[in-house]
């Protein structure tokens, strides 16, 4: 049976037993990943993976079934008919409508076209880059190429008809450098073309690693901080949470009821731009037409992120920030590319400005050591000390902590360096920011 075959009899089943609506939400993906270790080929991995999610509209309540096999499309109706029943809740979760999408123009990768031996290779060439980058280079931790494409189909009974196709190509390394007893590592990664210049992905990873040699920690007290693009990136990502409508319905977002007010320094904007050329997306996980927006506005909040069914509890427009980790997941609410806008002015130039503070280059425990509801953090971190606007050496085994809302209150300078992290089913990055103080826990 087709997909389309398996579609129709799915939809006729569910209006024919009374359903109001019914929809589809289909996913397959293949991935590929090779990782080198010791001039070897450690591991090699391909996987693929698909699955048919059917939402059927049963007497004002949704009711959800999956399946992984197309072949009995009556019985997946009538098992999501069951749990709609089973249902207790009597929220509305509105489905999208017919509609039209902005074209996408995603460019095409080199790495995307090669066959597996060119893939192991590029894994090889980037350990042996990795190696030859630096003596004090023991050996690689990491050293993977990979690939993925996926596609992504949502139909319903309302005349939606959403189709997308999806590609990464990426490259990772993880050197391990020692000197004098100390051990050091750290990550840097390549998406797209540029994960063929597998010279510049291992000299990146080795700078950083070595960077972190002779590290120790500073005074406890407040300092004035540059937080790197990177590390700002991945502490806006573990607070996105707090940017969502679903959340802060729940109770459980410190933005709550903030809309028109001021969250953030003036000198802040932050975006969410499905359109951006990192990872571009028409349409969201409901297959509602995504729309650029600009959540937090020269420090004030002008939106929180809706789906379809947030949406219509608040009585406003989604915008189209419906997220579905997997087929198998329910909707929920994400951002697609967050960023903060970045300024005019270099790295070099906010740690000059600042005079004497931390550089921040890692943040680490990011999973445990915050609390995106009340907005608190005490992270592991790492860095460099800046006296007089200059490199002082290497700061490491120090915690930082703080609240989110009044480090976004504290920017002082924001920096041009923009800088994305791995995709994932969000993509967040940032430019370098300069924050006014922040506590640090030391010796």
């Amino acid at each position: 049976m087709t997909m389309q075959e398996f579609r129709a009899r799915a939809f006729q089943y569910a209006l024919e037993q009374g359903c109001d609506a019914a929809e589809t939400y289909y996913a397959e993906g293949k991935d590929f990943e090779v990782n080198a270790q010791g001039g070897e080929m450690e591991r090699y991995a391909v996987s693929r993976t698909g699955g048919l999610s059917l939402r059927v509209q049963l007497g004002g309540r949704d009711g959800y079934a999956y399946t992984e096999c197309i072949d009995d499309p009556e019985e997946l109706v009538r098992r999501a008919m069951d749990n709609a029943r089973a249902i207790e809740t009597d929220d509305e979760h509105p489905m999208q409508t017919a509609c039209t999408y902005a074209p996408i123009d995603k460019k095409s990768c080199r790495l995307d076209g090669m066959d597996e031996e060119e893939k192991i290779a590029l894994a090889l060439q980037l350990e042996r880059d990795t190696l030859a980058a630096d003596a004090r280079v023991q050996r690689v931790m990491y050293c993977e190429v990979g690939t993925s494409e996926g596609h992504t189909g949502i139909h319903n009974t309302l005349g939606l008809c959403a189709e997308r196709e999806s590609r990464l190509a990426y490259c990772y390394a993880m050197p391990v450098v020692q000197e004098e007893g100390q051990v050091q590592n750290a990550l840097a990664f390549r998406i797209g073309d540029d994960a063929l210049d597998t010279a510049a992905c291992a000299a990146e990873a080795v700078r950083e690693s070595v960077a972190k040699l002779g590290g120790e920690p500073v005074p406890s007290g407040s300092y004035a901080v540059v937080l790197r693009n990177d590390a700002m990136a991945d502490l806006l990502g573990a607070f996105s949470p707090v940017f969502s409508a679903e959340e802060a319905q729940k109770g459980r977002s410190l933005l709550a009821g903030r809309e028109g007010t001021a969250v953030a320094a003036a000198c802040v904007t932050i975006a969410d731009d499905p359109f951006h050329p990192y990872a571009p997306h028409a349409f969201d996980g409901e297959g509602t037409p995504c729309v650029k927006k600009n959540i937090v506005e020269n420090g004030l909040l002008t939106t929180l992120l809706h789906n379809l069914k947030t949406a219509r509890k608040a009585g406003c427009a989604s915008t189209g920030n419906g997220v579905r980790a997997s087929a198998a997941s329910p909707v929920g609410v994400g951002p697609t590319v967050l960023y903060i806008v970045p300024g005019e002015q270099t790295l070099d130039e906010l740690l000059a400005d600042m005079g004497d503070g931390l550089l921040i280059t890692e943040l680490e425990g990011l999973h445990a050591g915050l609390d995106p509801v009340s907005g608190d953090f005490s992270l592991k971190a790492a860095g460099r000390r800046i006296v007089d606007g200059r490199d002082a050496g290497a700061v490491s085994q120090i915690t930082v902590a703080g609240n989110f809302l009044s480090l976004l209150n504290a920017v002082e300078r924001v920096g041009a360096d923009l800088k994305f992290g791995l995709p994932g089913s969000a993509c967040v990055g940032s430019p370098s920011i300069r924050v006014r103080s922040l506590m640090v826990a030391g010796k």
